[in-house]
């Protein structure tokens, strides 16, 4: 059931506020919306007075957000996006032949991108659109269709179709002296590269080869490419997935500092919310990526 009608500000005034709260003038804002200043205030006034509370103060000949209107703010920019796409969902035919997937960066730069020419070529009518995201998210609120997650099946709300696990591997720049190493233990003297989501990595690839030790502190990265990157610069040794790790193996722009693998803590997923019909194009997606079993 929708909200009571006073409880819904038009989405005019809603364009006004944020516009304003990022820019911190009501004349940029109008500059920006093409309106008038006075009309950008009329704007925000109204909007103050259907809320009953204060969302902007002046302070000099700035506008700044009270501690309201910086709670509120978030939420309208929310909503604002999902409007906008649902409206160019709307129009791009969303159930019939557009497919919006939210995916993780290495995987979708890696494993998915070079798989989707053979998706489109069995598939001309579906476009694909992707973008990515770091870490899950609330699916069944947001403009996505389906979504690549890794880890367990432990998201709310989704349904799971598997994909592969990850697999990582030590990797260094070519030059680095003495690799590929035949120890474990020759890894410790070199700076370990570690990555945000994965803080015991390391340590749980140790434990794979025998070795109970805890690795030292090192650079870290929220994203397996700049992690890569750094290690192809000789910062250190990273743990890759074996998908990221093959071009650059091939390339020769990285090697192996071990040739010794470790299945990591988690599966990459394909998930889609639980509280509605999967479209027809994410259904004939996931009939192809049936097909899409190999890692490498």
């Amino acid at each position: 059931m929708i909200a009571p009608r006073r409880y819904l500000p038009s989405v005019s005034a809603l364009l006004a506020f944020e516009a304003c709260a990022r820019l911190g003038s009501a004349t940029q804002a109008a500059t920006e919306l093409s309106l008038t200043q006075s009309a950008i205030s009329r704007q925000i006034k109204t909007l103050e007075q259907q809320l009953g509370v204060s969302l902007m103060a002046r302070k000099g000949r700035a506008l700044v957000l009270t501690q309201t209107g910086t709670e509120y703010v978030r939420e309208v920019r929310e909503i604002l996006g999902r409007l906008a796409q649902a409206s160019v969902n709307a129009r791009t035919e969303r159930q019939s032949g557009v497919l919006t997937l939210a995916i993780l960066p290495a995987f979708g730069m890696h494993w998915l991108a070079p798989r989707l020419s053979d998706f489109s070529a069995a598939h001309p009518e579906i476009t694909v659109n992707l973008s990515t995201r770091l870490r899950p998210f609330s699916i069944g609120s947001s403009p996505f269709d389906a979504a690549i997650h890794f880890g367990r099946e432990d998201w709310p709300g989704v349904q799971y179709m598997p994909l592969l696990p990850e697999i990582v591997v030590p990797v260094c720049a070519p030059d680095l002296a003495g690799a590929p190493f035949d120890a474990a233990t020759a890894l410790l003297g070199h700076p370990l590269l570690h990555l945000e989501t994965r803080p015991r990595a390391w340590s749980r690839w140790f434990e794979a080869v025998g070795l109970r030790t805890e690795p030292p502190n090192g650079m870290v990265f929220d994203q397996f490419a700049t992690m890569a990157q750094a290690a192809m610069h000789g910062l250190g040794i990273a743990l890759l997935p074996t998908f990221v790790a093959h071009p650059y193996l091939s390339e020769k722009q990285l090697m192996l500092a071990s040739d010794k693998t470790n299945e990591s803590i988690g599966s990459y997923y394909l998930v889609w919310p639980d509280d509605r019909p999967a479209p027809a194009a994410l259904i004939a997606f996931c009939d192809w990526l049936a097909g899409q079993s190999e890692p490498g």
